[in-house]
């Protein structure tokens, strides 16, 4: 236990450069009197740890000194290689970076541990995509990670009913179910600077600004994505439809629509009528894009509501018994 620590202790203070006593104590989770005894056994064990007094003082390691990974368990060196996705990097255009670092990274680990990334690969395969997705990624996304790579501020133009301008901050990128989405702080009169979500296989087009944007160092994407993915799909299917289903549209519906609308239309669904067919409400993004997911369910589902879109929904119909009669 105290071996990982003393570990822990030296590669904090080689990622932070110098850190107060109070400050290891919280990040290693013990108290300030056993960091001053870590530090002595550092010390003693010939690392370089060097004590800085003062009112911006610390420790730190002397002339840039670099442990090797020999402390790493088998099971810490494994979980290395099943960090990253291979897909979504390539995806990104990082392909390369990332083998590098993956080469750098065998180079640094002790012999008993160079079988690490085999058994890892043997064992474990990331197949990112849904089953319904394309797994092509957009051909936006590496010109969007550069951006956000580089905090620099976009022009975008996103399909939605309608075609929008937005001049955007990219903050990050997210990759669910297959489907990569943006996330970024937008300038809109209504409410300046909010933070949204967009898909990025309906960006347009995407203009580098060649302005970098203050980032607010305080942003967790992770944590923004847990509180604001149910809220995205929700401002997403901003509009309802009526249809009936059968039985087997009803079952079929989570592969024709996403499934937070699915599982909307299954809780509000009325009673069988005696062919089993139900009546429900189905959130939409919006018609059109509701006309192209129902007619996969071809006879499985009629529409009710609103008539504009029955009447697509029918015309379409009559066009395939056309084509096939």
């Amino acid at each position: 236990m105290r071996a990982s620590r003393l570990i822990s202790m030296v590669l904090l203070l080689q990622s932070r450069e110098r850190m107060t006593a109070a400050e290891l104590a919280r990040e290693l989770e013990v108290s300030e009197r056993t960091v001053y005894r870590d530090v002595e056994a550092l010390s003693a064990a010939g690392v370089p740890v060097y004590a800085e007094q003062g009112r911006n003082g610390g420790y730190r390691l002397v002339g840039g000194y670099r442990t090797r990974l020999t402390g790493l368990s088998r099971e810490e060196a494994e979980a290395l290689f099943l960090a990253g996705l291979p897909g979504p990097a390539e995806d990104m255009g990082l392909a390369d970076a990332v083998a590098a670092a993956e080469l750098k990274l065998r180079a640094a680990l002790p012999s008993a541990l160079r079988d690490a990334p085999l058994r890892a690969g043997q064992r474990f395969h990331f197949d990112a995509p849904g089953w319904f997705t394309d797994a092509e990624p957009p051909p936006l996304l590496r010109d969007l990670a550069r951006a956000v790579w580089r905090d620099e501020a976009v022009e975008l133009r996103y399909r939605r009913d309608r075609e929008v301008t937005r001049t955007a901050h990219p903050y990050g990128l997210v990759l669910k179910n297959g489907i990569w989405y943006l996330v970024a702080r937008v300038a809109r009169r209504s409410s300046p600077w909010p933070y949204r979500t967009y898909r990025v296989d309906r960006i347009a087009a995407v203009r580098a600004l060649g302005e970098p944007f203050p980032r607010d160092r305080e942003f967790d994407l992770a944590g923004y994505w847990a509180e604001q993915a149910e809220e995205f799909l929700r401002s997403m299917l901003r509009d309802e439809i009526t249809v009936r289903l059968s039985p087997a549209g009803l079952r079929w519906l989570r592969h024709a629509v996403e499934p937070y609308a699915a599982r909307r239309a299954v809780e509000r669904a009325g009673e069988p009528d005696e062919r089993g067919w139900v009546t429900t409400r189905l959130p939409v993004e919006s018609p059109d894009v509701a006309h192209a997911q129902l007619l996969a369910l071809g006879p499985e589902v009629e529409v009710l509501d609103p008539p504009e879109l029955r009447a697509r929904m029918a015309d379409s119909a009559a066009r395939l018994a056309a084509l096939y009669r």
